[in-house]
């Protein structure tokens, strides 16, 4: 079977991604195929039919591995595949790094402007014991809200041509992503070298450090202000009269007609604008641009989710709305729990059950003269 195979190999072979391994790992005087070779026969397997390393070696055998890679197929065999796999870790950035400066110069990626963003990963199971060197799973912010599972986390740059991912990096389960910023940062800029880009992220880009970062490269960047850069009264007082119309068109309005389509304003703040280092109060502050965005869409679902909750809150009396305008859900307090309910609301006794202790047990009556130290104890505990 052919299929997409001798389209693959030729990327694979134009992006040199068997002579970037080889030259980082060793190879042994008895391997009849080497760690470059194996790489590129398991990205080919996981581009056309993705298979458990244990079949890798029948799907070799099933499609034209032997004619088009020139490898037979009883060498792709799981030991193989997973020893290559244990060489090539410790070399896994550098093997990155140099696949996507290869992509970038073969292909003529546009690194203008790079999408930077980080996800999570829950995992299921125990994770007692984790490799120092690789990532630890941790508690910390999930994206499905699934706190109580352990997650790693990682990041990624895309090429704003064409989405292509030209770095990635795995992260522990609790790491900030605030943090985590100037790594990549560092780490992108060497890819491009001397070229200057546009980093487009989210909130978690803005802080002291990052900022000083990316302009310390001479790059700039793109991101949403959290509420602690934009306070409610300056998007109050912005006047949407003074607002430039952006042009713009959501891809979800690209069939409404004209005029149903959601519209976006820009203004620009005309007063200066400053981020200053947290832990230093002497520190130089840095002067950054700030644009607000106004759309005409999102105005109006805002304006109804809030008619909705404050009708919702006129017709219960005793929930009142808050001041963001949400309510308070349910109405009627949680009960407290109280002896015998087992912090279970549903199941509350007429009367608690009796303590447990000393002063329900029948014993011997009390003398001060020959009651020792333990019995002493216990008629302090039942007192």
């Amino acid at each position: 079977m052919l299929s997409s195979l001798p389209v693959i190999c030729s990327f694979c072979r134009r992006l040199g991604i068997a002579a970037i391994i080889d030259d980082l790992v060793p190879i042994r005087a008895v391997a009849t195929v080497t760690a470059g070779q194996a790489a590129e026969a398991m990205v080919c397997n996981r581009l056309t039919s993705p298979a458990p390393l244990v079949h890798v070696q029948d799907w070799a055998r099933a499609w034209a591995v032997e004619e088009i890679l020139g490898i037979a197929p009883a060498s792709l065999n799981d030991d193989k595949l997973g020893r290559t796999l244990d060489v090539i870790a410790p070399h896994l950035e550098q093997i990155t790094s140099a696949v996507a400066v290869a992509a970038i110069t073969t292909f003529g990626i546009d690194l203008s402007q790079l999408h930077w963003d980080m996800t999570s990963f829950s995992l299921h199971g125990a994770c007692d014991q984790a490799d120092e060197d690789y990532p630890e799973p941790r508690y910390g912010h999930p994206k499905d809200r699934r706190t109580d599972l352990l997650q790693v986390q990682a990041g990624i740059a895309a090429a704003g041509d064409g989405g292509i991912p030209v770095y990635h990096r795995a992260y522990d389960g609790g790491a900030a992503e605030v943090s985590q910023v100037t790594g990549a940062m560092t780490a992108l800029k060497k890819i491009a070298g001397t070229r200057t880009f546009l980093l487009i992220g989210d909130s978690k880009l803005i802080s002291y450090h990052n900022v000083a970062a990316i302009t310390g490269q001479g790059c700039t960047f793109l991101a949403p202000a959290s509420k602690t850069y934009v306070k409610a009264a300056e998007l109050a007082a912005c006047d949407l009269a003074q607002a430039s119309e952006a042009g713009y068109a959501a891809q979800r309005d690209a069939r409404k007609d004209p005029g149903q389509r959601g519209r976006w304003h820009v203004l620009e703040d005309p007063r200066p604008f400053q981020i200053r280092n947290p832990k230093r109060k002497t520190g130089p502050p840095i002067m950054l641009r700030r644009i607000f965005v106004h759309s005409s869409a999102r105005a109006s679902a805002a304006a109804a989710s809030r008619a909705k909750k404050l009708a919702r809150a006129a017709a219960d009396p005793g929930n009142p709305p808050l001041p963001g305008g949400s309510t308070r859900t349910p109405s009627t307090p949680k009960p407290k729990p109280t002896a015998g309910t087992r912090c279970s609301p549903t199941w509350t006794p007429a009367s608690p059950p009796p303590r447990r202790c000393c002063a329900t047990k029948a014993r011997k009556p009390w003398n001060a003269a020959t009651a020792t130290s333990r019995d002493r104890s216990r008629s302090r505990r039942c007192s």
